[in-house]
């Protein structure tokens, strides 16, 4: 395991006190179809209030997304989710606080690294043809998703004989892939992809996994389950009440190794964050 994650100007450590209480990473859909808060902060002058108040509650990194990836969603063309996306990310880059940028476009990955972008999330794990050259000679983290299928597609009928020991296999591929072009174990983390291609049971059996995805892969694992179905599978809540779910969610993934935290609620899955690493570190 590296000591450090590297993403552009910023660095978290992976190892001593600091990496006992996980990296929080605010999401902001600046989408009209995001599942969970499409529209709210479409408008450049929302997304830009919206990131602050983020940073304030306690975010390091924001998460910046054009395109909705929820089940079903069709894709968004490229001028579009540039449109979207690239406005945010030249607004909020003066503050001091990581940004990823969640594309599978290498056209967008090239803009936003020339842009400032201190990470790249790609849901299609960097396969798109074009993907590994955007990224390559930048010093920005990339956070390498499993999916089954795409988004179109991907909760039809999602099956796995092994699921944990399959997105293992999976992400330790893309992986090697990348280094094998130079690119830095350092620079990268994993997402298991909670909820891409995974009925609620998979979801559950990977949440229990993410030590040994952790272990077995040798690199941070990005959790992001927020106010996603299989929170709702578990409470029956809607996805406007699925806030006390999804911190939960959010103290287990770190419970069980997850070093970086996804999440729409960043106040209240900070103060519990704060409470758990008190109960747990001295």
């Amino acid at each position: 395991m590296p000591k450090n994650l590297q993403c552009g100007q910023f660095s978290f450590a992976l190892d001593g006190p600091a990496s006992a209480h996980p990296v929080v990473m605010g999401i902001l859909n600046v989408t009209p179809d995001s599942f969970s808060d499409g529209g709210r902060y479409q408008g450049l002058e929302f997304a830009l209030s919206h990131a602050e108040e983020m940073m304030r509650e306690g975010a390091t990194m924001i998460d910046i997304g054009g395109e909705s990836t929820r089940p079903g969603s069709p894709g968004v063309p490229l001028g579009e989710e540039l449109a979207r996306v690239m406005p945010a990310l030249y607004a909020l880059r003066t503050l001091d606080v990581a940004l990823s940028v969640d594309t599978c476009k290498p056209e967008v990955m090239r803009e936003a690294l020339i842009a400032g972008a201190d990470m790249i999330n790609d849901i299609n794990a960097f396969q798109a043809p074009g993907a590994l050259d955007a990224v390559r000679d930048s010093d920005s983290g990339l956070c390498v998703m499993h999916m089954q299928a795409t988004p179109q597609t991907m909760q039809q009928a999602p099956r796995y004989a092994d699921v944990v020991g399959e997105v293992i296999g999976f992400l330790q591929a893309r992986v090697e892939a990348m280094v094998r072009e130079g690119i830095a174990r350092e620079r990268i983390c994993i997402d298991p992809g909670f909820g891409f291609g995974k009925t609620v049971e998979h979801n559950f059996a990977l949440l229990r996994g993410l030590q040994r995805i952790r272990d077995e892969v040798g690199l941070p694992v990005l959790a992001g389950l927020s106010r996603k179905s299989m929170i709702g599978a578990v409470t029956g809540r809607p996805v406007e009440q699925r806030i006390a779910g999804s911190v939960a969610g959010a103290l287990a993934a770190a419970a069980h190794g997850a070093r970086i935290v996804r999440v729409h609620d960043v106040a209240d899955t900070v103060d519990a964050l704060k409470v758990w690493h008190a109960a747990n570190y001295e």
